[in-house]
Order: structure tokens, then sequence, then C-alpha cells
């Protein structure tokens, strides 16, 4: 053997540990790396679900505060009108008990037909 030979032989595993200590390096940096960016799409994803819950819990609560302005106005609206037929029953109680008679024969009459 020569010299260049031996020194060949010498160097062939000092090259393959250096490669393989490259090559560890590496896989560790890109494990940091994909537990980084494992963590930070995790952070990403947390935030939009908090955002969009935070959309719907406003989106929620003005549904629930336009339903309590309708069912106000509904409620207003009814009792209007249940004091605007107090007062016409007031005014004209003959022609109330004469509408309420007619309702009341109506109803009786096709009661009967069944």
């Amino acid at each position: 053997m020569t010299t260049t030979d031996q020194t060949e032989e010498v160097t062939m595993p000092h090259r393959l540990a250096e490669d393989s200590a490259d090559i560890s390096a590496d896989l560790a940096a890109l494990r940091d790396d994909v537990a980084r960016l494992s963590d930070t799409l995790a952070s990403v994803v947390r935030s939009q679900a908090d955002a969009a819950g935070a959309t719907i819990r406003g989106a929620v609560a003005d549904a629930r505060g336009q339903l309590s302005q309708v069912a106000y106005s509904i409620r207003d609206g009814a009792i209007d009108q249940s004091a605007d037929f107090e007062r016409r029953i007031e005014r004209n109680p003959l022609t109330a008990v004469l509408i309420a008679a007619g309702v009341g024969l109506a109803f009786g009459v096709m009661s009967r037909q069944r």
C-alpha cells in the first residue's frame, strides 16, 4: 500500500463521520423547524378560531337584540290594538253584542253540520 492509499483509508472514515454528523445536525435542525412551524400553525388556527367565535357571539348578540326589539314592538302593537278594541266596545256596546252573537251563531251552525 502506498501512502496515498493509507491517507484515503484514514480520510474516508473521517469524511463519513463528518457527513454523518452534518446529516444528523441537519435532521435535528429540520425537526426543530417542523416543531416551530407546528406551534406557529397551531397559534394561527387558535387565533382564527377565537376571532370566528367572537364574530359569532357578536352576531348572536345582535340577533338577540333585534328579536327583543321586534317582540317589544309586537307586544306594544297588541296592547294598542286591545285598547282600541276596548274603546270601540265601550263606544258601541250594542254593536259589539250583536257581532259576538253573530260569531257565536256562525260557530254553532258550523259545528252542527259536522
